[in-house]
């Protein structure tokens, strides 16, 4: 189960969900016991029939910010695209810039107009450049004038701008990131408040979600592909919340691969979670010797990426690519804005 292609799927391009559901809890909900790989459709709302009084949800409170930014440079007027990938200090941020061979060290780009301007001042690994911008007032003030939302390369409908609120979950808080936890996007404001009068906790931790996310593994053997760092943190309080559920025997259901990733990488073997802050690379495959999980509810994912193999490792890579062939049978919508899984 080291190689890239034991995680291929063929999906009918037509399942690829294109645009958010007007009612975020209407989407389907696929449940996939751990213990015999047995499957039952629901609907999201139905998520309270598996959750019971004790139980703890952990979800990503990270904020997408409108990322992608057009610019022209400053010397040719060529046209060029920049996507905000992680901050490095006040003005200067990691971005991905397309086209790559105009962006050369030292260039300068230009936004609305002169609304803010940029310099090119390293290239990083991959071919990621590091850029310092320049401008007066607040800058993400001035991003959310200029800015777009970073979707999924998937996703070809564009959001409107007036919707971009629907790329973001109703609990987000803490902006950074380039794109959005999805598992998230399902959950209303009513059915947490639902959840939580049931005598289940919801705690929120945060990771900044990178690009890495949709990058393809490229190579055959999944031991030698690269994990792009992310950055998370878990409060004290939070900590000290999930460590007493499960001292009293509660259940820690993840919502999301980025709360999974969070959690397991702030974990004691012995499954404490440690409050702090911290880069984190973790790459979670079959094999892996999970501390801190026992549920998680999550979308459906690309084939041959590190979070179907994160999946695979909780679930058991045969369940859950038989569950994702028979999510493709019954016609579920896949990725971002598509459907959802509950492994339990």
């Amino acid at each position: 189960m080291l190689s890239t292609k034991d995680y291929f799927y063929e999906l009918p391009e037509e399942l690829i969900a294109q645009d958010p559901l007007e009612d975020r809890s209407s989407s389907r909900l696929m449940v996939l016991s751990r213990k015999d790989g047995s499957i039952a459709h629901k609907h999201f709302t139905q998520i309270k029939e598996y959750l019971r009084s004790g139980d703890c949800l952990v979800l990503n409170n990270t904020r997408v910010i409108p990322a992608r930014l057009y610019g022209i440079k400053e010397d040719t007027g060529a046209a060029i695209e920049v996507l905000l990938l992680k901050r490095l200090s006040d003005n200067t941020w990691e971005c991905l810039v397309k086209p790559g061979k105009k962006a050369k060290e030292g260039a300068r780009i230009v936004f609305g107009e002169g609304l803010m301007s940029a310099q090119i001042t390293a290239i990083a690994e991959e071919g990621n450049r590091h850029i310092r911008f320049e401008y007066e007032g607040i800058f993400e003030e001035i991003l959310d004038k200029l800015g777009e939302m970073p979707l999924p390369p998937y996703i070809t409908h564009k959001l409107p701008r007036e919707n971009r609120e629907r790329y973001q979950t109703v609990y987000s808080k803490v902006e950074g990131s380039a794109a959005a936890p999805t598992a998230g996007l399902h959950f209303t404001d009513r059915l947490l408040d639902e959840i939580r009068a049931m005598g289940v906790k919801t705690e929120f931790v945060t990771l900044h979600v990178g690009l890495g996310t949709f990058r393809p593994v490229k190579v055959d053997n999944i031991l030698e592909h690269h994990m792009h760092t992310e950055y998370c943190e878990i409060a004290p309080e939070v900590a000290g919340s999930i460590n007493k559920c499960r001292a009293e025997g509660g259940r820690i259901i993840c919502v999301g691969t980025t709360s999974v990733r969070t959690l397991e990488s702030m974990s004691r073997d012995d499954g404490i979670v440690e409050a702090g802050s911290r880069d984190t690379d973790i790459f979670i495959y079959p094999g892996y010797k999970f501390k801190a999980l026992d549920g998680l509810i999550t979308n459906f994912h690309l084939p041959e990426s590190t979070l179907l193999m994160l999946v695979s490792a909780f679930a058991g890579r045969e369940n859950v690519l038989n569950a994702y062939s028979e999510a493709i049978k019954e016609r579920y919508r896949f990725f971002s804005f598509g459907d959802a899984m509950l492994l339990i």
